[in-house]
């Protein structure tokens, strides 16, 4: 298969939540739970890009790859601010 048309449908399919939802939640506190189980994360999200979530947590900053989350929560954010 040809790298660049797989590079090309893996930006296809992110470009909506880098674009719609993941930008709404910079500067803003979310629990992520992870596909791996356990105890969910929680921080504040300080930058994203294509494949990775910096968060600033209670204990420092937590760089979190996108395919090991299962969801994101915002907490405290009404829910009008989060469609699409």
């Amino acid at each position: 298969m040809d790298t660049e048309l797989v590079k090309e449908e893996a930006k296809s399919a992110t470009e909506p939540l880098i674009e719609g939802f993941i930008p709404k939640l910079v500067g803003k506190k979310i629990v992520i739970p992870l596909t791996t189980g356990g105890q969910p994360v929680t921080g504040t999200v300080e930058r994203y890009n294509p494949y990775e979530i910096l968060l600033q947590t209670t204990k420092g900053k937590l760089l979190v790859f996108k395919h090991a989350i299962a969801t994101i929560e915002p907490i405290d954010v009404p829910k009008k601010d989060f469609t699409l």
